[in-house]
């Protein structure tokens, strides 16, 4: 990636609505820069050949004479890859390419921001730089995830907790949580603390910042884990 943080991309799908809606979630998309868009494998092949350093393709699987998935594998240096499909059959071997995310058409923009959030943390190499994207009703807002306190399931939505705010924004938390780093970790079903904010821990809860938040019996014995408690 450049040292802007802008994740250059291309587009590869042979149908036009499909490239059309791509091209609107990359232009909501700050942090990233739409290079090409390519109606099939062999039009990418040349662009590729000719602009080595995209960070990124937006690949569909089902495209004529050539699909994504052996396209993807013909490439000696393949940039990461998001799988686009509307077969989910497809997922499983997608994934066997070592595939940053796959999504399944029709795309919510909410479901596009995850996968890119994957990509950042991919390619962010200190925790200190990592940011994630969320989206509350219609703005955009980029968190540092150091600066994250922890992670509240709230129905359809999570509620991300900062110091002085809290970001409630459309996503299942177990798929939040997967884009989180390691230094998070599940004190209950519903909660996901960042141990670097943890101030005390009392019978079952624990203190973050200035937030009590339950430990659930489930979770507790991971919890002692990761703060090296003997229990």
């Amino acid at each position: 990636m450049s040292n802007n943080k802008s994740i250059s991309c291309i587009i590869i799908d042979d149908e036009l609505s499909s490239q059309k809606v791509l091209q609107h979630f990359v232009s909501e998309t700050e942090v990233l820069e739409l290079k090409q868009t390519c109606n099939n494998s062999a039009e990418a092949f040349k662009y590729l050949q000719l602009h080595p350093k995209i960070d990124l393709l937006f690949l569909d699987i089902n495209m004529p004479r050539q699909s994504g998935l052996d396209f993807y594998k013909s490439l000696q240096h393949p940039p990461a890859v998001i799988f686009t499909t509307a077969y989910p059959q497809y997922a499983v071997e997608g994934f066997e390419v070592d595939a940053t995310d796959y999504l399944l058409k029709p795309i919510a923009y909410e479901r596009f921001l995850t996968a890119i959030n994957k990509v950042l943390n991919t390619n962010n190499t200190s925790s200190k730089n990592d940011f994630i994207i969320l989206k509350e009703n219609k703005a955009l807002h980029k968190v540092m995830v150091a600066d994250i306190l922890f992670v509240e399931a709230y129905g359809d939505y999570v509620k991300v907790h900062l110091e002085d705010k809290f970001i409630t924004t459309h996503s299942t938390f177990s798929r939040f949580v997967e884009q989180l780093p390691k230094y998070f970790i599940k004190t209950h079903k519903s909660f996901s603390i960042n141990l670097n904010k943890m101030r005390a821990l009392s019978g079952n809860q624990i203190t973050v910042d200035s937030h009590t938040v339950p430990i659930g019996q489930t979770y507790k014995a991971q919890v002692l884990k990761a703060l090296n408690i003997n229990t």
